[in-house]
């Protein structure tokens, strides 16, 4: 990291010489002079990244942006210097701090806009909390929070909080969402631990949960976060059937039986989503 930092050091150059090479492309061409041409490779970069490879070298990150691997380099080393990529040297992977862009993109995206009344709505039928969330690697990010006003329940879940996607059902929906290469590379990348005496931590399983998950539409997690926690998940879907998200509605064991989960809880909750996805299509 600090041998990177110190080599672009002495590139400071590099982002003139973005931009120069930008007012030449225009100058020739005269076409796209609104265009600032540097930051449309930046974003190739950026994109270049996905779950399947979160980590990569200089020449994967220039082969997937169609960059050279010396302006790959260069953008690489800037992302370094600004805190939103880090190298161990030879490979290079995006940080968390990229989070702080996207997290008021996702919270204002249309479709929490349009999950949030409909979730406040099943809060207040079924008198428990509701949420809505995003895979983040091998993580859940939470982007939408419906407290109940009735209940509270015993765990600290809010916008912008992360729980481990194998030990969730909103994880393990989210992660079905997926297609099984994909959803068994993150949970390689993951590190399971016991959360809790039921917590299931074995790969195996794992994946069998997601796939039971996958063909059934739905998951529930019984006391694998948190003892004493019970939650249902399905997932939203967008166009072509893509998963964009998952809802979420949980509550305390003392008040809410698996029985609940699996019938009114869940019929609930579909309607909820069948409702948000008719209003995204």
């Amino acid at each position: 990291m600090e041998h990177d930092k110190a080599r672009l050091r002495g590139e400071t150059v590099s982002v003139a010489t973005f931009a120069a090479d930008d007012l030449d492309t225009e100058a020739r061409t005269g076409a796209d002079r609104e265009l600032v041409h540097s930051v449309l490779r930046l974003f190739e970069v950026l994109k270049a990244f996905r779950r399947e490879r979160p980590r990569m070298t200089l020449s994967e990150v220039a082969e997937y942006a169609g960059l050279t691997r010396a302006s790959a380099r260069r953008f690489l080393l800037t992302l370094t210097h600004a805190g939103y990529a880090e190298t161990d040297g030879k490979r290079f992977a995006l940080t968390p701090r990229l989070l702080e862009l996207g997290h008021a993109v996702m919270a204002g995206s249309s479709v929490w806009d349009i999950a949030r009344p409909v979730l406040a709505g099943l809060s207040e039928r079924l008198g428990e909390s509701c949420y809505g969330a995003v895979l983040d690697g091998a993580d859940v990010l939470y982007v939408l929070h419906i407290p109940s006003a009735r209940h509270l329940i015993n765990v600290d879940l809010r916008v912008g909080s992360r729980t481990p996607a194998y030990c969730t059902s909103v994880g393990r929906v989210l992660l079905a969402g997926l297609t099984p290469a994909a959803a068994e590379r993150v949970l390689a990348s993951a590190r399971p631990e016991p959360r809790t005496p039921k917590t299931v931590t074995a790969k195996g399983r794992l994946l069998e949960a997601v796939e039971q998950a996958r063909r059934q539409g739905w998951c529930i997690v019984d006391e694998e976060l948190e003892l004493g926690l019970r939650s249902l998940s399905v997932p939203l879907r967008g166009r072509g059937g893509v998963t964009v998200g998952a809802i979420n509605i949980c509550g305390p064991t003392s008040r809410v039986s698996l029985e609940e989960l699996r019938t009114s809880f869940l019929g609930e909750l579909l309607e909820a989503a069948a409702r948000i996805q008719a209003a995204i299509e």
